[in-house]
């Protein structure tokens, strides 16, 4: 779970803070205290999703005498419960001047979360998302390079230890993405074997989504080569076959130049 904004952290705490000096004049766990008090584990646990430390040190206040006895007066048990809220609103002071001293301000975590995902202005990398086609992969790659555009291939960058998705994650921070959906595997329903259709990898499906998402669908260039099934969220999109011809390559810079990128046409010819 991620943390919550600071001013809204502190602005919740606040409140609950505030609501128990009203608490120590009513009647020893009325609805309103039972209330306030599950009221704020929520929120502690919202505020503090790394931190179950701090919702167990609230749990653990007591509200009732060290000692119960039958001679225990009204006074005493009073007496306890107001010690309890007292130290509930301590701890609640606490985390207040925590989350103020130490959690960035709201605007500085905008800032850094547009900055992290925010498209890379100036470079000419270019993602090319393949499957098993080595052919149409250097084809691709080729033409791209011919642009004067660098294309990014996933297999060829360094690995530095890192998973496959966490290099996926860094080398994908680019403007535009093409992606080759060939023939690579041959599927069907499993109770339909006779209706067996070819379709792309899963990796070139799931890369597909991820930058139509990221980029966009005018920034995510698909070229379809031979008869491949085409994701069914995907219908309706226009895509480019990688036709023998070369037709593609001209749509390709038209995409690319739509795209904002400063791509030389005559280049292509």
């Amino acid at each position: 779970m991620a943390r919550p904004g600071k001013d809204r952290s502190i602005e919740r705490l606040s409140k609950l803070q505030s609501e128990i000096e009203p608490l120590k004049k009513g009647a020893r766990f009325s609805p309103q205290f039972q209330k306030w008090s599950r009221d704020t584990e929520v929120a502690i646990s919202f505020t503090f999703p790394d931190k179950p430390e701090y919702l167990d040190d609230f749990k653990r206040i007591s509200y009732f005498p060290i000692v119960i006895s039958n001679g225990t007066t009204y006074y005493e048990e009073k007496q306890a419960y107001v010690q309890g809220l007292e130290a509930a609103a301590s701890k609640l002071e606490s985390m207040i001047d925590e989350i103020k001293e130490y959690w960035e301000d709201d605007e500085s975590r905008i800032a850094a979360s547009e900055t992290s995902f925010s498209e890379p202005e100036t470079t000419n990398e270019i993602f090319v998302v393949h499957g098993k086609d080595d052919g149409a992969k250097e084809t691709v790659a080729r033409f791209l390079s011919r642009l004067e555009l660098e294309p990014v291939i996933l297999h060829e960058q360094a690995s530095q230890g890192r998973t496959i998705i966490e290099k996926f994650e860094q080398y994908a921070q680019v403007r535009f993405a093409v992606v080759l959906l060939t023939p690579d595997d041959l599927c069907s329903p499993s109770d339909q074997s006779e209706t067996a259709r070819f379709r792309a990898r899963q990796n070139v499906i799931l890369e597909l989504g991820f930058f139509v998402g990221k980029l966009g669908r005018q920034r995510t260039f698909a070229l379809l080569k031979g008869d491949v099934e085409i994701p069914s969220d995907y219908d309706g999109i226009l895509y480019t076959p990688l036709d023998d011809q070369g037709a593609w390559r001209m749509a390709l810079v038209r995409e690319l130049k739509g795209a904002g990128l400063d791509v030389d046409a005559n280049l292509a010819l």
